[in-house]
């Protein structure tokens, strides 16, 4: 096909392309199917990962999600013998399990990398509708004026999607009515058989006449199915079921009447097809639709900065991506979430990619590559939860399977064409992201092994302080640890190098939990061991509690808790009064001595045994976790009473 002279069948066969693409892709898959496959509200690649490892236990590290629950034990995983030969497959498979590792970060990464290229490339197109009534305005003003409404926008992340999200519906409101209002007008007054193109036979003749050139011209329409990723991972920003009557009630049917109106006025008007959008805009109306363009323009890139968000927050709980600040802007919605590192990234990337690569037309071929990946990926996680999870009849999954692996693996073939030309840059942040991801994990896994192979058991415990040389230290310690099946090494070697133990010695882990707020009488958990003057506390916060208890009421919240815990202990073992009352006096005593907050300082150590793999992927997460955000928050614990004790790890 020549691009620069299409003809009436050329147009009639891309809308049909068109047509059956928004149809499969987003109302039968995402809107149909992939809505329903959310992860306790979140949505997208990663979300369909934790899916699986939460039902199956495939995952490769102990998520921080999975091991929290609203009781001191542990949440208990599916059986995995009911859920079929693939599932014990995985559960066999280590390299199975990480390369499903790897295609859920793939996903992750083209995702973020889209949060990068929409934003750009949605701006960018809308405000070079200034070009056309005013010629004089040059190129370069066009993307200063996109670089500063970008801005602007990410400026604006910290509010919140709801605080935002009221100017929303108006313009998209706007947006959804006006555009196949004039698509209603276009093809009435240029075409008005333009829905014969609505039968497929129009994609076979269109391939037969135009053959390996009307295949390349899919890297182009794959741009008409983009924001459906998006729609999937904005779950936990809205919720599942507005999302889909939105889609299937006013985008979808506008987005068809839209196309159908701009295909007739090109049909009429065959070479302004580099500009169709707004050369199909009747003069009368340009100024208005220019806005309502622009402010939907506006509001698409939110929905990509959004889903970034929540993708990334996900992978920091399942803890495959460094630790960044994440602020919960909804005291009623889990899944809203902004971050400000990730937010200043986002904005500084897009503007770069505006200023660095001003061509609409080499963005837009980036953008292709990222989308056409992500859906794919989307599908073939989505065929194992339907296999696995959901346990869909064998001919459905097979059906779903085979036809959109089939087209969108057509898509992914056309738009690599464009490699060279634009199609690298969601590569280079995509190897980025990823090595950063993968550097993390492979710490985090090293790391895990470590502690989970040396951790310190109440049993082991008893035999460090059976050794006369060890001391117990008047006074109270909060000793925080992360297992939750044990205690971090760094207590033993803290007591074999101090030889000491605080009187009374609490051990403390925070968990975080998939409710808003957590009842102040949930909030802390207790439990005595065996061993005089140590015990366990849990510290439960849900994601809208912003660490209330701080300090000496943290302290004062745990003894009360404490001492209620030890009463009625002993009293279900008809234990002796004066013991108990001796055992309630020593934790008050304690506290009137004085208050310390250990925790531990860990980094690996390696040497020349170890090969150049591991020196790098380790000292690169060194380098990462020493700059990412604490695990633990500070919790208005006073400079003087926290104690920090560094150990080395053995890689």
């Amino acid at each position: 096909m020549n691009l620069k002279s299409p003809t009436e069948e050329d147009y009639l066969g891309i809308y049909s392309i068109i047509f059956w693409t928004l149809t499969l892709i987003g109302l039968v898959k995402y809107a149909n199917i992939a809505i329903k496959a959310d992860d306790n509200g979140e949505g997208g690649t990663f979300a369909l990962y934790s899916l699986l490892c939460r039902h199956l236990n495939i995952g490769i590290l102990p998520s921080r999600q999975i091991n929290i629950s609203s009781s001191i034990d542990s949440i208990p995983y599916r059986d995995v013998e009911t859920h079929g030969w693939l599932a014990k497959f995985f559960k066999r498979s280590i390299i199975a399990r990480r390369l499903l590792l790897f295609i859920a970060m793939l996903g992750t990464c083209m995702l973020i990398g889209d949060g990068i290229l929409t934003p750009a490339i949605s701006v960018l197109s809308a405000m070079n509708g200034l070009q056309s009534p005013f010629p004089s305005v040059t190129k370069k003003l066009v993307e200063g004026l996109s670089a500063v409404v970008l801005i602007l926008m990410f400026l604006m992340q910290k509010f919140g999607t709801s605080r935002v999200s009221f100017l929303f519906s108006p313009i998209m409101g706007a947006w959804t009515l006006t555009t196949p209002l004039v698509g209603i007008y276009s093809f009435i007054h240029y075409y008005p058989s333009i829905f014969k193109a609505l039968s497929p036979h129009y994609i076979i003749r269109f391939y037969l006449k135009n053959g390996k050139s009307g295949w390349l011209y899919l890297a182009g329409t794959v741009l008409c199915i983009t924001g459906s990723e998006a729609m999937f991972a904005d779950i936990g920003h809205f919720n599942g079921r507005s999302i889909q009557v939105a889609f299937i009630f006013t985008i979808y049917p506008s987005l068809v009447l839209t196309y159908a109106g701009q295909t007739a006025y090109l049909i009429k008007n065959p070479n302004d097809h580099s500009d169709g959008f707004y050369k199909f805009i009747p003069t009368s109306v340009y100024w208005p639709m220019f806005i309502i363009a622009t402010l939907a323009a506006i509001v698409a890139s939110q929905s990509l900065i959004s889903a970034t968000f929540s993708v990334i927050k996900q992978s920091v709980v399942l803890d495959y991506f460094p630790r960044v600040k994440i602020v919960h802007t909804s005291n009623n919605k889990e899944g809203e979430v902004y971050s400000p590192e990730v937010n200043y990234f986002l904005m500084v990337l897009c503007v770069a990619v505006i200023l660095i690569f001003g061509s609409g037309q080499d963005i837009g071929n980036a953008f292709g590559v990222v989308v056409s990946l992500v859906m794919l990926i989307t599908t073939i996680l989505l065929t194992l939860v339907m296999i696995m999870i959901w346990r869909t009849p064998p001919a459905l999954v097979a059906l779903y399977f085979f036809v959109f692996f089939a087209l969108e693996g057509v898509y992914v073939s056309a738009v690599f064409t464009k490699f060279t030309e634009g199609g690298w840059i969601p590569f280079a942040i995509s190897v980025i992201l990823a090595f950063i991801m993968f550097c993390w994990f492979y710490g985090r896994q090293r790391k895990m092994d470590y502690e989970l192979t040396h951790k310190i058991t109440f049993d082991r415990l008893e035999e460090l302080l059976a050794d006369h040389g060890v001391q117990r230290a008047p006074g109270l310690c909060f000793f925080y640890t992360n297992i939750q099946d044990g205690i971090t090494p760094v207590l033993g070697h803290y007591i074999k190098n101090m030889k000491s133990l605080h009187q009374v010695t609490i051990f403390t882990s925070l968990r975080y939990l998939l409710v808003p707020k957590v009842a102040p009488h949930e909030r802390i958990v207790v439990k005595k061991s065996k061993l005089e003057g140590v015990y366990r506390c849990v510290i439960q916060y849900g994601y809208a509690d912003a660490g209330n208890i701080e300090g000496d009421d943290l302290v004062a919240q745990v003894i009360d808790s404490l001492t209620l815990h030890i009463q009625n202990y002993s009293l279900n073992l008809s234990s002796d009064s004066q013991e108990i009352e001796k055992e309630i006096l020593s934790l008050e005593e304690a506290r009137r001595y004085g208050v310390v907050y250990l925790r531990g300082k860990t980094r690996f150590h390696t040497d020349k045994s170890h090969g150049w793999f591991d020196k790098i992927m380790l000292g690169f997460y060194e380098f990462l976790h020493s700059n990412c955000r604490s695990a633990l928050p500070p919790l208005g614990v006073p400079l003087q009473q926290r104690i920090e004790i560094g150990m080395l790890y053995e890689a």
